[in-house]
């Protein structure tokens, strides 16, 4: 059974600049370090992805997958489960929660469930699962800021 893990980030953006970096899917291998290669394989009527595949290599985990994916109307929550095959994982499911803030900056919530296909002792898993959430918003924060710095 998948644990779950949250972790939570303060981005010098609106909801809607963050959302919109999120669902760029294609241009994630220029920012996300992990990820290799993205391939949107389906997309909704309204143009935003349904089903995207990934390519990623993180040293010792090196995997590809297919994530579908749904998003609330406004675009504050962004939320995806594993559909296709994965040599490492037997489940995901993961979500972005987007709440602007007063000050014009938006509180990210991350949260991931992973079940993976090969065994790893709860405390390395705990310490993997941590990695990924720190680097996934730390790459996330820098790439939305300097986009807008960039505007």
């Amino acid at each position: 059974m998948a644990d779950s893990s949250t972790q939570s980030i303060i981005i010098g953006a609106s909801p809607e600049r963050v959302a919109a970096i999120i669902c760029d899917f294609a241009r994630y291998p220029e920012w996300a370090e992990a990820i290799r290669r993205v391939e949107v394989v389906e997309e909704y009527e309204d143009g935003y992805a349904s089903q995207v595949r990934f390519t990623m290599d993180a040293g010792v985990l090196v995997d590809e997958y297919v994530l579908a994916y749904e998003y609330a109307e406004d675009l504050t929550r962004v939320e995806w489960h594993l559909v296709g095959p994965s040599k490492m994982q037997r489940s995901q499911r993961g979500s972005y929660d987007l709440v602007g803030n007063p000050d014009g900056t938006t509180t990210v919530t991350y949260t991931l469930e992973v079940e993976l296909s090969v065994g790893m002792l709860g405390m390395f898993r705990r310490k993997a699962e941590k990695m990924i959430m720190d680097t996934a918003l730390r790459e996330l924060k820098r790439r939305v800021e300097e986009a807008g710095a960039a505007r």
